[in-house]
Formats: C-alpha cells, sequence, structure tokens
C-alpha cells in the first residue's frame, strides 16, 4: 500500500497548537496499529534551531543523533512514546543549502533554478524518500507558520502538487475569537483565510475550531456554509486541561473513523491496550491524590516554551506517583535581590532548568544555596548542574569568586570551563556535545544509581560547557560527589549533595521523558519532594 498523508496547516495566526493537532493524528493513527511519522516544515533560513533564542522561539528539542529540531517535535516523540530523527525536520536553511550545493555542482546546467519546480521537486524527494525508507502508512505533515506567509509558501505548493499524485488529505486549525459583548463565536476571520487557502489550491478536508469554551452549533453551521466542510468535518479544539486529553476528544467526536475513511486505509480497530493507558493517563493527570509544589528558577520563564519539556516530565512523573506537581515559575533575577528568597520558602522541590549567558546566573546560584542549606530537593539540568558545582565550590570549599569561564573567563577557581576541542570551533551551529551519550555510574550509594536502577544509562545532551576534573578531588575531599562519568573522558554527568537530595546532571533527561516512561532523575526528583511534603525523611 502507498503512504498516505496528512497535512497540517494554520491560518491566521501562529502558536495556536499545530504542533498538538500533528501529535493527536499522529496518537490516533498509532493506537490503530498504521506505521506513522511525522515530518514538520519550517520556512526559516536557519539550517537548524540550534542558533535561535528560546525567547523567540521556545525550546530547542534534541534527538538522538544529535539534531537540533524545533519544539514540537517533543510533542511528537512524547505522544507517540518512540524516538525520531532530524531528517524528519526540513527547513529553508536546508533547503536552499541543498539547493545551491547542486547548482554549485553543475547539476543544474542550462536551467534556471527556481523556486518552482527546482524547491518544489527537492522538498518532495525527500518526504517521499523518507516514507518509501521507513514504509509508512501514513505520513503526518506539519506546516509551520501560517498560511499567507511567504517564508512556508513553497512548502505549501509542494503540497499542492503531493496532492495531485498521492492521496492527500488536508487539516486546517483555525481560531474563533469570542466577542463577550455579543456572546458570539466570530467567523469571518476563518471565512478570509478559507479564501486565500483555496486561492493556494488548498481545500481543507478537515477544520479544527481553537475557541474559548466549546465550539458552537450555529458557529459550526455557518463554518460549513462558508467554506463547503461538511459539518461533521468541523471539529471543536477548545482549551482543555491537559495535552494528552486531545486524541481522545477528537475521537469522542468521531474524527478517528472519518480520518481513516477519507485516507483509504484498511479498517482496523483500536488498540484497547494502548487506549487503556491513554485514559489511565489522563484520569492520573485529572484526578491525583497528592499535590506537591515545585519551583523552576530560570532565566526565559516569560516564554514557557522555552522550558516544555522540563515541564512535560513533571508531569509525567507525578502521573506515575500519582501526584499533581504545581509549578512556580520563577525570574532567576528576582532572587538576586535580598529578599529575593520569600519566593522559595514553600516549595518542595527547587529545579535550576538549562541556558546560556551570564544574566540572572546569580539569583539561579541564590536558589541553589537555599536549597542546600534547607534541605529542599534540588534537580539541576546542564547549566542547573554547573551551578550547583559552582555554589558548593564557593560556599562549602571556600572557593571564593568560583565561576564558569562562560561568564567570567578571568576566574580563578574555573570550575566549569569549555575543553580544548570546544575552544578551536569556527562554528556555532552542531557543535556542541549533542545527541545521546553514555553515563557510568561510579558510586552505587548515590541518586544516579538509584534513580536508573544500573551502573548505565543514555541521555541526550546540549551544552559547550564541563565540570572541569582539575577540581574533582579537592570537592570531593569537602563531601561533593561526583556519581557518573562518561567512559572514555570522564567528562562529568552527575553531581550530588551528601547529606540531602540534590543531583544535577550535564545530560538533559527532560527530553528522553515520556507518560509511559518518565525520566528517571525526575521521577526521584518527585519522590523526595513529595516525602518533603507529607514531612516525611527524604530518600
Amino acid at each position: 500500500m502507498r503512504t498516505k498523508f496528512v497535512v497540517v496547516t494554520g491560518s491566521l495566526m501562529s502558536g495556536m497548537g499545530k504542533g498538538l493537532i500533528t501529535s493527536s493524528i499522529l496518537k490516533i493513527l498509532d493506537m490503530y496499529g498504521y506505521k506513522v511519522l511525522p515530518v514538520k516544515f519550517d520556512g526559516y533560513l536557519n539550517y537548524d534551531c540550534g542558533t535561535m533564542n528560546p525567547y523567540r522561539h521556545g525550546e530547542v528539542f534534541v534527538l538522538d543523533d544529535k539534531s537540533e529540531v524545533d519544539m514540537d517535535f517533543g510533542m511528537y516523540e512524547r505522544f507517540l512514546e518512540k524516538p525520531l530523527f532530524g531528517d524528519l525536520s526540513i527547513t529553508g536553511g536546508k533547503l536552499f543549502s541543498t539547493i545551491i550545493k547542486k547548482e554549485r555542482k553543475g547539476e543544474y546546467l542550462g536551467e534556471d533554478v527556481q523556486i518552482i519546480p527546482h524547491l518544489t521537486n527537492e522538498i518532495l524527494t525527500r518526504i517521499k524518500g523518507i516514507a518509501e525508507k521507513n514504509d509508512l502508512d501514513v505520513m503526518v505533515i506539519e506546516v509551520g507558520g501560517t498560511i499567507g506567509d511567504i517564508e512556508n509558501s513553497y512548502f505549501v505548493e509542494a503540497m499542492r502538487q503531493l496532492m495531485l499524485k498521492e492521496k492527500v488529505v488536508f487539516a486546517s486549525l483555525t481560531y474563533l475569537p469570542l466577542l463577550e459583548v455579543v456572546g458570539e463565536q466570530k467567523t469571518k476571520p476563518t471565512q478570509i483565510a478559507y479564501r486565500a487557502m483555496m486561492a493556494l489550491g488548498i481545500k481543507p478536508t478537515f477544520l479544527f475550531c481553537r475557541t474559548e469554551g466549546e465550539l458552537q452549533k450555529k458557529t459550526k453551521a455557518k463554518l460549513s456554509l462558508f467554506t463547503n466542510i461538511d459539518e461533521s468535518h468541523i471539529f471543536d479544539d477548545s482549551t482543555l486541561s491537559h495535552l494528552y486529553t486531545i486524541p481522545l476528544h477528537f475521537m469522542d467526536q468521531g474524527f478517528d473513523k472519518m480520518l481513516i475513511e477519507e485516507l483509504g486505509l484498511r479498517k482496523r480497530s483500536v488498540s484497547k491496550e494502548k487506549l487503556n493507558r491513554l485514559k489511565k493517563l489522563n484520569d492520573a493527570l485529572l484526578h491525583p491524590k497528592n499535590d506537591v509544589n515545585v519551583g523552576i528558577v530560570g532565566k526565559y520563564v516569560e516564554l514557557r516554551d522555552a522550558y516544555i519539556s522540563v515541564k512535560e516530565a513533571l508531569e509525567h512523573s507525578g502521573a506515575a506517583l500519582d501526584s499533581r506537581v504545581n509549578i512556580r515559575w520563577i525570574e532567576s533575577e528576582s532572587l538576586e535581590s535580598g529578599d529575593g528568597r520569600k519566593y522559595l520558602e514553600d516549595l518542595d522541590g527547587v529545579i535550576v532548568p538549562g541556558g546560556f549567558g551570564k544574566r540572572g546566573i546569580e539569583g539561579m546560584i541564590n536558589a541553589i544555596s537555599y536549597a542546600r542549606e534547607s534541605k529542599t530537593p534540588y534537580l539541576g539540568l546542564c547549566l542547573g548542574m554547573q551551578l550547583m558545582s559552582i555554589e558548593y565550590a564557593r560556599n562549602v570549599c571556600g572557593m571564593k569568586g568560583a565561576n564558569s569561564t562562560e561568564f567570567d573567563p578571568k576566574t580563578r577557581y574555573k570550575i566549569i570551563y569549555t575543553l580544548p576541542t570546544q575552544r578551536r570551533q569556527e562554528y556555532k551551529g552542531a557543535t556542541m556535545r549533542l545527541g545521546t551519550w553514555e553515563g557510568r555510574i561510579i558510586k552505587k550509594d548515590s541518586i544516579a544509581y538509584r534513580a536508573y536502577k544500573s551502573g548505565v544509562f543514555y541521555e541526550r545532551h546540549r551544552h559547550r560547557y564541563e565540570f572541569n576534573n582539575k577540581y574533582m578531588k579537592d570537592m570531593e575531599r569537602y563531601g561533593f560527589v561526583i556519581s557518573s562519568v562518561t567512559p572514555t573522558d570522564r567528562l562529568v554527568e552527575t553531581v550530588e549533595w551528601k547529606d540531602s537530595f540534590g543531583i544535577g546532571t550535564q545530560a538533559h533527561p527532560e527530553l528522553k521523558s515520556t507518560p509511559d516512561q518518565p525520566a528517571p532523575l525526575f521521577m526521584e526528583f518527585v519522590k523526595a519532594s513529595i516525602a518533603k511534603r507529607k514531612g516525611k525523611s527524604v530518600p
């Protein structure tokens, strides 16, 4: 059977949740036993997401194969419960780079190289190659941006061309503003956006309506009249409390059966095991027995998407432990003043996530000092591990002014520094320590060993700075615990406190966390936070 295609587009504005629609479609088809993979089109001319600012673009997600991709890939992996690979991310930068290389090599001799057909053919060749190589039943393609953007216009045109030769179903996400003055969901913006799609040769089969409150029947009827989409193919996508309720919400509206029929797939029954797991997850998220309060102290908290995988990893562990994790987002600069600790006093656990640059660093170090001194469970992720090391060097080992060369190149105590191999890098993109690396636990009496239940673990990385092994023995004499390293060059992977629950990891374990397999370090951290909440001794 030839691969079928579902193309997800957005209208009116970005940030409405195309990634969630795409992930839900993937989840539904996977539960029916079809072989599916996502592809994400992004129109920006960056080669990948590696050099993008989290404030503008959200979290940079890292795959096992070292690819730095859009944060939507995190959602795809969490819904599909399996790792993906970098070829599924197709950016304008990758495409134009390929086209220019081919032109310089003479592969287009005698031709004027143009958007159509050369660029669109490149897109079609890539997606068909992925489909054939992976023997897919369905490929679900998310077109980044908004219909009408110049940046994604060649992707939309490629999908129109794909429709001429393959079975393609278009699903469009729209937004219906609610005017409280009249209590009416307004359809005019969607009507205008729909006409723009039609002008590009795209006719959606399904329309998903992002709304405040449930989609009204009269609104659906009006949309159907002006878009020629059957009412049964227009779906409510109103705001729900958890991401993982969305596939079930769509299935309750009959979307799963309509999608399978429209694609012309062989009829199958939904996997009761997978469906029950999803229902159980939602029940755990919606009706937990316990509550626990965790503070995330970061420098990008104004844009929560910068830490989306950390949030999701906490939810996965909370669901597994029958607890709601209430997150308090704390801007690290707010902790640099004398009274900053007041934001931390009623927390059951503290996390310092990853990041780059000097801003807010001292506030994070103050949060770490508070967690260590008050014996509040602490989890440091990448930068959070590096600052945990610096805080201990300063305040326990007496290394006054200890720092990272990222923040103070002239510091006397270079606890965190760049390896010589990193200093020689000419380019910034794709030159950090990226992808999955092996860690070897060297202290069995450690949080790391308790979490991984093994002497070996594999986690994803994204960083340029490392713990300076020159200070390893000196800090260990003061009770600092180096619990795991890499097998070959002994780069430090995890560090711990001896007298309370505190662990920092150079990796980003949040990137591999899924609902069925929560990240081990997050599980131990949430367990410890629950214990503190209940006044029990923290493990």
